[in-house]
């Protein structure tokens, strides 16, 4: 496996994937900062200052960094996470150097124009307005806050619309101060890269940068809760969640394989059982995903506000099935070579790749071969598989969101307290 690592002197760690048979090249600095970083009062600045990134810098406007990337054929754009912030581009490999120098320049010398800021906060408040109107987004940030309620880890990527419009000038130079250091950011590049050229292009752009202060996030407590929203949705849906392991955490493997058991596909027991046996809703899936210090594990489906208890009832009858009897070799397998298979389809895109092997950098202090994940995947039984879904019942109470028309809201309750030995705690 041909991935390389680097630290500059100040922290700043560059990472590459060579990819022989590619003539493209892509690249991006991970910053580890996101909405957990932020402060009440701060609510949403990460996602907004990823937006004014691209708004302007002391040497190209908003304009110029548009047709510059765009005149060689190339890309650039951004995203924010919980705990990370991405500016990412993919060009031709003789245009590297410039698609770090612009990544660069709009995170070392951003304008931050109070005319610029007024409409991009309009786009966001746009933003804002467009997943209230999506029921499934509405469900999962308000799982989300009932599994972490009043901090950072429980709270929307996006802000609120006092929150983003509150924020000035000042704010983004300040926070960018703060948390854009160079030993918490990572430059990573996969595909037609040579390693030492962009060591090179890192020290002549991010070389002197100021090394980073150290800042932990607020540890995340999970609590876990029931809340509904009776908003005008033609179906209700429903997220059910659970306290989940972190990316460090070796569990993570069991839980992924556990998720695919349950709802990871057309042949997973959720899918099978809600949709083939019964006819309550057109999809119902799993997911599991991780921060540094926890995560959450969870189902989300959704159908007609009279069914919605037989669906929740489901739910909890598969997963008590998964805790009391072992899965199968053939569904142990399949969910294996699933998961196997989203490792190694990784390493076809280089766009994936980079995002790869800088998370890992930033989590683990350096890249993971892919044959040491797939041993990790290999490793795990059925009866870690059954054991791991009976802590997920056994913990603490599930964090267990509604939206849109609920004709039995009470039923549905009773279902949750009935199901687990802890009562959920309810919300209006």
């Amino acid at each position: 496996m041909s991935t390389e690592l680097a630290t500059l002197e100040n922290g700043l760690r560059v990472v590459t994937h060579h990819m022989p048979h590619l003539e493209t090249v892509s690249l991006g600095v991970w910053v580890g900062t996101g909405a957990r970083s932020e402060t009440v009062s701060q609510h949403g600045i990460s996602h907004l200052l990823e937006h004014m990134a691209f708004k302007g810098t002391a040497r190209r406007s908003a304009r110029e960094i548009a047709e510059e990337i765009e005149s060689v054929g190339g890309d650039l754009n951004a995203a924010t996470s919980i705990e990370t912030t991405a500016y990412y581009a993919r060009v031709l490999k003789a245009d590297v150097a410039l698609a770090v120098d612009i990544i660069a320049d709009i995170l070392r010398d951003p304008k931050f124009d109070a005319g610029e800021l007024a409409r991009e906060q309009d786009v966001i408040l746009q933003e804002i307005a467009a997943a209230e109107d999506s029921p499934d987004d509405v469900a999962y940030d308000l799982a989300q806050e009932m599994a972490f309620p009043d901090q950072a880890a429980g709270r929307t990527i996006l802000g609120t619309k006092d929150s983003v419009r509150s924020v000035t000038p000042d704010d983004l130079t300040g926070y960018m101060k703060n948390r854009y250091c160079a030993g918490s950011m990572v430059l990573a590049a996969a595909g037609a890269v040579d390693h030492g050229q962009l060591i090179q292009l890192a020290e002549a752009a991010f070389g002197d940068m100021e090394p980073s202060s150290h800042h932990e996030p607020e540890i995340a407590s999970y609590a876990g809760g029931f809340k509904h929203e009776a908003r005008q949705f033609e179906q209700s849906h429903i997220v059910i969640s659970f306290q989940g392991p972190s990316y460090r955490d070796d569990a993570m493997y069991t839980a992924q394989l556990c998720s695919s058991v349950l709802g990871g596909g057309m042949s997973s027991r959720l899918f099978q059982e809600a949709r083939e046996a019964r006819g309550l809703c057109y999809s119902i899936y799993s997911f599991c995903w991780g921060m540094t210090d926890t995560g959450l594990f969870g189902i989300h489906a959704a159908t007609g506000a009279e069914q919605i208890v037989e669906l929740a009832e489901v739910i909890f009858i598969e997963l008590e099935k998964l805790a009391n009897e072992p899965v199968s070799d053939t569904e142990l397998a399949r969910a294996k070579a699933q998961m196997k298979s989203g490792l190694l389809m990784s390493l076809e895109s280089s766009g994936s790749r980079a995002e790869q092997i800088a998370r890992q950098t930033m989590v683990f202090g350096a890249p993971r071969e892919i044959s040491e994940l797939v041993e990790k995947v290999e490793s795990v039984d059925k009866d870690a598989v059954r054991s791991f879904a009976g802590e997920l019942i056994l913990s603490a109470p599930p964090s267990v969101a509604a939206v849109g028309p609920l004709q039995d809201r009470e039923g549905l309750e009773t279902l949750i307290r009935r199901s687990f030995l802890q009562p959920a705690r309810a919300a209006e």
